[in-house]
């Protein structure tokens, strides 16, 4: 399998490891994804003509419970799932071939291979801030709809975990996470690859754990540290005693620490066609003695 083009890697992102942890990422949609889900798909409320047909991007990964709720919202659409990883795109097929919902109320069953024509609507929950390049995958989602289509998505931003970016930069260790791109500079991003005024904003979820165990626990659900300077080697029980000992030194009075996760969410409707500007220009010859005669006149 060919390496990852890293032209348009965020900064810190190690394209390689991205690959390999993709390759065994476990099947799961991790609770964080499935919160921000529920929260996006709220918004369909303010779409004025709700989609008819929409791609859900990585759903598997991106939140299962959520892909229902939107489904349950647009009763009447028509719904594909795309999945890069085969485990992932099997494990999707099992569960929705299986589920009541595509059997109840009139929806209609989703659909597992690409459509054969543009779609809506392109919802992609919590999966920009793992993409070796962006811009294509932002490409990618302008490519599959039509003219009046729009992209709804959500992903980590740059203030994500900054607790403990802090703990690791006082302690001398390598940063915890990769860096999460500013929502401007995606917006930028979305417009470069042929979307329009997109409308981004952003919120801070603040998730509080009994235990460093079980904030460790969590942190593995939603990833893995993917940033270039990450720890090249295997660290031991005893690195890993003194980083959960660090860790638990930021809980407050009660015992309760808490980790802040900034969410970015964009929404943006594809750019209608741009004309074709010839390279020559054909004017009359009485057009041109008239701009001549002009000319000489004043």
């Amino acid at each position: 399998m060919n390496s990852p083009d890293t032209s348009s890697t965020p900064p810190s992102l190690d394209a390689n490891a991205l690959l390999r942890w993709r390759q065994r990422a476990p099947a799961h949609s991790p609770w964080l994804h499935e919160e921000v889900g529920r929260r996006m798909q709220e918004r369909l409320q303010w779409i004025v003509k709700p989609p008819q047909s929409w791609i859900d991007w990585e759903p598997v990964r991106g939140g299962m419970a959520a892909h229902d709720l939107v489904q349950q919202r647009l009763p009447k659409s028509q719904s594909w799932l795309l999945h890069a990883q085969p485990a992932h795109s099997a494990l999707a097929k099992q569960r929705w071939h299986t589920s009541m919902l595509s059997r109840l109320g009139g929806a209609k069953a989703v659909q597992f291979q690409p459509p054969k024509h543009e779609v809506d609507m392109v919802w992609a929950n919590m999966s920009l801030h793992l993409a070796a390049d962006p811009p294509a995958l932002i490409r990618q989602w302008a490519q599959a709809l039509h003219a009046q289509g729009f992209v709804m998505f959500s992903c980590f931003g740059p203030d994500t975990l900054v607790e403990l970016r802090r703990l690791h930069a006082k302690m001398g260790w390598p940063a915890p996470a990769q860096e999460f791109t500013d929502m401007h500079d995606l917006g930028d991003m979305l417009v470069a690859q042929g979307f329009a005024e997109p409308v981004m904003d952003m919120e801070h979820i603040r998730l509080q754990f009994p235990s460093a165990e079980r904030a460790q626990q969590e942190l593995r659900e939603l990833g893995r540290n993917l940033h270039v300077g990450r720890f090249t080697g295997l660290r031991g029980r005893q690195w890993h005693a003194q980083w959960l000992q660090a860790v638990q030194s930021l809980a407050g009075e009660r015992g309760q620490l808490e980790f802040n996760f900034e969410i970015i969410y964009g929404h943006a409707f594809k750019a209608p066609p741009k004309m074709k500007v010839s390279q020559e220009t054909a004017i009359s010859l009485k057009d041109m003695r008239a701009a001549l005669h002009k000319s000489q006149g004043s």
